[in-house]
C-alpha cells in the first residue's frame, strides 16, 4: 500500500470538498462531506467544504482553489457533469474522470460495456418510454429486480414476483428516471469491493433480513451485517477481486470506488453496478474495507485526496 506523509498535507494547496449538490442522495452527500472535510483538517489540509450551485466554477475559480474533492453522490456530481466543468477550468479533482463517471452511473450502458468485455452480470431488460415493454421484462422470469437507470443507493428500487408488481415498480421508479432496468433477480450472497488507487480492498459480504440492500438496509437499519473478512477461501476472494478491478476498468473509472456483485449458489458471480463516488458515512463500506486493509478513516480520505494528484 503507498502511504501519503503527514508533509503532503501542504503540497494539495487549498482543497474545495464539494458535498451536497441537488441529487436524491443530497442528504448522504452532505454526510459523507462533512466526515471527508473534517479528516482533511485533522491532518492539516487546508481544506473547505462547497455545496455546488449554478455559480460553482465561479466560486471555485475566485476562491483560489488548487483542487477538488468530490464527494457528491449521484446526478450532477457522479456522472460526469461536474468532472467534465473541472476540466474546463484545469482543476485537478479526486476519483474518475468524464467517461468513467458518466458509464459508472448508467446502469445500463454500464451492463452493455461489461458484457462486450466478457464480463458476467444478469441478464435485463430496457424499460423506457410512457409504454414500456412490460412483457419483455417479464419473459426474464420472476422474480426481478426493478432499477432507474441513472439513481444510485437503492432509490426507486424494489424487488418483483408478479406482473402487477412490475408495473407498480416500474410507476415508482418512472418517477426518477426515464430509463428503468428490470434486470434478471439473482439468488445467493451479495459482495461489495473497495478499489483504491488501482488496488481491491477486503471484500465485505452483506447480510440483511430485507428483500435486497435497499436504501434502509444502507443507512438506517441496525439488523444489516456486514462480514470482512467476508467468509470465502483465500483463492475464491483473490479472484473475485480481480473481476471487481476489471469490472472497473471496463467501465473507464478510475482512482477509487466500489464494485457491486452477488454470487449464485454454484459460485457464479454477476456484476450489478459499480460506484465512482461511494458513501463516506459510518454507515459505509469503502472505510471498512480500508479499516480491513489496516487504512484508517483519515489516511483512507488522504489516499483518494492523492488521487487528484495521480489520477488516470
Amino acid at each position: 500500500m503507498k502511504t501519503i506523509t503527514s508533509s503532503a498535507s501542504q503540497s494539495f494547496g487549498k482543497v474545495a470538498v464539494l458535498l451536497g449538490g441537488q441529487a436524491a442522495e443530497r442528504e448522504i452527500s452532505l454526510k459523507s462531506g462533512q466526515a471527508v472535510l473534517a479528516a482533511l483538517l485533522r491532518q492539516g489540509v487546508d481544506a473547505h467544504s462547497l455545496d455546488p450551485d449554478a455559480t460553482v466554477l465561479e466560486q471555485l475559480r475566485s476562491g483560489g482553489y488548487d483542487r477538488a474533492f468530490i464527494i457528491l453522490h449521484g446526478r450532477g456530481g457522479e456522472d460526469g457533469q461536474i468532472q467534465g466543468a473541472l476540466e474546463t477550468i484545469g482543476l485537478p479533482y479526486t476519483g474518475s474522470g468524464v467517461l468513467g463517471s458518466a458509464l459508472g452511473m448508467d446502469k445500463y450502458r454500464c451492463k452493455l460495456a461489461w458484457m462486450g468485455a466478457g464480463l458476467p452480470t444478469a441478464a435485463s431488460v430496457l424499460l423506457h418510454g410512457t409504454q414500456p415493454n412490460l412483457a419483455a421484462a417479464a419473459a426474464l422470469g420472476f422474480p426481478l429486480m426493478i432499477k432507474p437507470v441513472h439513481e444510485g443507493s437503492s432509490i426507486g428500487m424494489a424487488r418483483v414476483e408478479t406482473v402487477a408488481e412490475l408495473h407498480q415498480a416500474w410507476t415508482t421508479a418512472a418517477q426518477y428516471d426515464d430509463l428503468v432496468l428490470a434486470e434478471q433477480w439473482i439468488d445467493g450472497a451479495e459482495y461489495t469491493c473497495a478499489i483504491l488507487d488501482r488496488e481491491a480492498l477486503p471484500l465485505i459480504r452483506l447480510e440483511t433480513p430485507h428483500a435486497f440492500y435497499d436504501f434502509n438496509a444502507k443507512y438506517q437499519a441496525n439488523s444489516t451485517r456486514y462480514h470482512c473478512p467476508c467468509g470465502l477461501a483465500a483463492a475464491t476472494e483473490v479472484e473475485l477481486q480481480q473481476l471487481a478491478l476489471a469490472a472497473f476498468t471496463a467501465a473507464g473509472a478510475s482512482g477509487w470506488g466500489r464494485v457491486d456483485f452477488m454470487v449464485n449458489a454454484a459460485g457464479q458471480p454477476f456484476l450489478l453496478e459499480i460506484n465512482t463516488v461511494p458513501g463516506m458515512t459510518d454507515h459505509s463500506l469503502v472505510p471498512m474495507a480500508a479499516r480491513a486493509a489496516g487504512i484508517e478513516f483519515d489516511a483512507l480520505v488522504k489516499r483518494i485526496l492523492a488521487t487528484s494528484v495521480t489520477r488516470g
